[in-house]
């Protein structure tokens, strides 16, 4: 009886460690499907992995079992799934708008499009990313630059929307069911598969993640709506885009998100900062 206590205390401490595993497993599972050519189901771990990665911070606060080991390992787990993950889909992503749809089948061929390469930069700043995020006493309570999970979600959702923006009669584990059958004329490929929009968007995001860009946190204290306006108002904007939009909100939601923070940011200015004329 003695030892029951102890032994209910540690079960309590690692579930948040363990909800941050899953995360992990969803990572490293992510990576296979985009080795298998399946990107979607690639990019529906991103989104379970992202749910796994708001629960842990919220179990972890609400049993107030936080420690520095359960940091690093939500910064490990996430730079494997926000960091990799979206950098092999967005490989994949390039290669197919360059034309090559049969890489896969034939076997992995080393600069077979060094242009896709690009798509690596995304890890790299993921990994600069989170190690100031854990040794940046200003995150407590919000971000600076944008998080590695919104860069995921957003890039990951690509697959998805071009998916679903055509026909979903062609299997999903096909290597090329982006660039057959109706899917060749989604009205999304033109945009989501354009080259030039790709890499692009590789550097853009890769910069935004370690910009000086003050972003708000979803950490709830309380359930208040006091204190977490600007929480409230975004769950509601981002539910809305998903009800009329679906898929395609989500790259809208991102975007929301980095505005929503930046009229925030100049809300907060302007309450510290009154106009003394006045």
């Amino acid at each position: 009886m003695l030892f029951l206590p102890l032994f209910q205390l540690n079960i309590k401490k690692n579930i948040p460690n363990t909800i941050t595993l899953g995360n992990l497993l969803c990572g490293c599972l992510a990576i296979i499907k985009v080795f298998e050519g399946d990107l979607v189901w690639a990019s529906y771990l991103v989104g379970i992995a992202a749910v796994c990665d708001f629960f842990d911070g919220f179990a972890a606060r609400l049993l107030k079992v936080s420690s520095p080991i359960g940091k690093d390992l939500d910064s490990l787990a996430d730079m494997v799934t926000f960091g990799v993950v979206p950098g092999v889909i967005m490989y994949r992503l390039i290669e197919i708008s360059f034309g090559i749809g049969q890489a896969w089948r034939q076997g992995f061929q080393m600069f077979e499009n060094p242009y896709a390469y690009c798509a690596f930069i995304i890890p790299l700043f993921s990994a600069v990313r989170l190690a100031k995020f854990n040794n940046d006493t200003r995150q407590a309570e919000s971000f600076i630059g944008l998080p590695t999970p919104a860069n995921a979600i957003l890039l990951a959702s690509f697959p998805v929307i071009l998916y679903f923006g055509g026909s979903n009669s062609v299997l999903p584990f096909d290597p090329n069911y982006i660039l057959t059958g109706p899917h060749a004329v989604s009205q999304y490929n033109d945009f989501f598969l354009n080259k030039y929009f790709l890499l692009s968007l590789c550097v853009i995001n890769s910069l935004l993640l370690v910009a000086p860009i003050p972003l708000f946190a979803l950490k709830f204290k309380n359930f208040k709506w006091k204190g977490n306006e600007i929480r409230f108002v975004f769950l509601i904007w981002s539910v809305l885009l998903l009800a009329m939009l679906q898929f395609t909100g989500i790259p809208l939601i991102i975007l929301s998100y980095i505005l929503f923070s930046l009229v925030n940011n100049l809300l907060k200015k302007s309450k510290s900062n009154p106009d003394t004329n006045h």
